[in-house]
């Protein structure tokens, strides 16, 4: 099963379909996306998004001169697709972040590993360790994804993520056993409002508003799925 931010390299025949259906503005990125092995990134589906088929994405740095992110939105068969990963771990990202960032980030991934909590990138943190393009800026948050597998993970990850975003712009989603997610920050704060507070929920096919009580349920003894 795939879930959003998960990469994904593509076939001959993947690339080839991917370019037939691109703007002519974006064949230069996807040219050069191709030739040095980068992965696609998997996003939310769209309604028509047929059973066989997986939406995908591609995204330029910003430009210096006006900010502007060329973004890429294709569709491709799941035959298209050679090898897929979840997104890129938090460990393999440290290297590509500013010096400032550097051994913050690594506190946290060591705390979180002696935790039992596994965490991982995206966003320009991860394509910029991805690739190795510019595009983190002053203004850019790194990106977190918290995968707990018990309640007990889930309260001792959220706490860990507001202590060192108290030092760090941590940003980013507490992703459930069935793939959606919360912004963790709304969920932290759900946690301490009224009872029946709802929190936005993404799953890969639609996005809802549900009570926290109802993601919490599905860390009662679950296994990941794959």
């Amino acid at each position: 099963m795939f879930a959003r931010h998960d990469l994904v390299w593509l076939t001959h025949r993947g690339w080839d379909r991917v370019r037939a259906g691109a703007p002519q503005d974006a064949l230069d990125l996807l040219d050069n996306w191709r030739a040095a092995g980068w992965p696609a990134v998997v996003r939310r589906a769209e309604a028509d998004l047929a059973a066989s088929e997986v939406a995908v994405g591609f995204a330029r740095p910003a430009r210096a001169v006006d900010g502007n992110k060329l973004r890429v939105a294709c569709r491709v068969e799941l035959s298209d697709i050679g090898r897929r990963t979840r997104a890129l771990p938090l460990v393999g990202a440290l290297d590509a972040v500013p010096a400032e960032w550097r051994e913050g980030l690594a506190r946290l991934e060591q705390e979180a590993a002696g935790a039992g909590l596994g965490l991982a990138v995206y966003g320009s943190v991860a394509l910029e360790a991805l690739t190795g393009q510019h595009y983190l800026r002053p203004e850019s948050d790194i990106d977190l994804l918290l995968r707990p597998l018990s309640r007990a993970q889930l309260i001792a990850g959220l706490e860990l993520l507001a202590t060192h975003a108290q030092m760090l712009p941590l940003d980013g989603e507490v992703v459930f056993p069935d793939g959606r997610a919360v912004a963790w920050k709304e969920l932290r704060a759900a946690f301490a409002s009224a009872p029946g507070t709802r929190v936005l929920a993404k799953a890969l096919e639609r996005v809802a508003l549900v009570k926290p009580e109802e993601l919490i349920a599905t860390l009662e003894d679950v296994k990941w799925l794959n």
